[in-house]
């Protein structure tokens, strides 16, 4: 079985498209899912599964959940080696918190226009494109972020983001449950 990190886009979010954490554990394991956990209530489950379509699964989850609850949100899974990887390649260090985020890629963007993101970009917001991972450096917030809102039109491919301090949060959570006897 292969332990997976899924990253709910849009959930929770002031008000819409509700999904208490209790419900997604339930779909998870409808699904075949085992030892699922939640991590804050914006979308963040850890699961092992013996299922071997990361893809697939992501697409039975999100319309499993448009099935129980109306609405159809972007769901990416990483395995653990993805995450670890995108910690080791992260270009600006830990120390920074909930400035640096990883917004994770679907794919591998074909065709980025990383010139019109720059073009946007505040001053003090910096930018790295990794193989599936889109660091960001934003000391004054996301919130009102013209680099944020151009992301994904200028990757051309899904993306959804989490702070430094939800990405190393899931990695210890992993950690401990690596530890744990099966």
């Amino acid at each position: 079985m292969r332990t997976y990190i899924a990253l709910f886009r849009g959930i929770n979010v002031v008000g819409n498209n509700t999904l208490p954490m209790r419900d997604l554990v339930r779909i998870l394991e409808r699904l075949g899912c085992k030892d699922v956990e939640t991590y804050i209530r914006s979308g963040n489950a850890l699961f092992r599964t013996g299922k071997s379509k990361p893809k697939k699964l992501a697409e039975e989850i999100s319309a499993r959940i448009f099935k129980d609850h109306g609405f159809k949100p972007k769901v990416l899974l990483l395995s653990t080696p993805e995450l670890e990887a995108a910690i080791k390649n992260n270009p600006y260090g830990t120390k920074v918190g909930s400035a640096l985020h990883f917004m994770f890629l679907e794919s591998k963007p074909r065709k980025p226009d990383l010139a019109r993101l720059t073009a946007v970009k505040a001053k003090s917001e910096q930018f790295k494109l990794g193989n599936k991972v889109f660091y960001l450096y934003a000391p004054d917030g996301v919130g009102r972020s013209k680099l944020v809102a151009g992301i994904e039109p200028c990757l051309g491919v899904p993306v959804t983001g989490r702070n430094w301090n939800t990405v190393s949060k899931l990695r210890e959570i992993l950690g401990k449950r690596e530890q744990k006897p099966n």
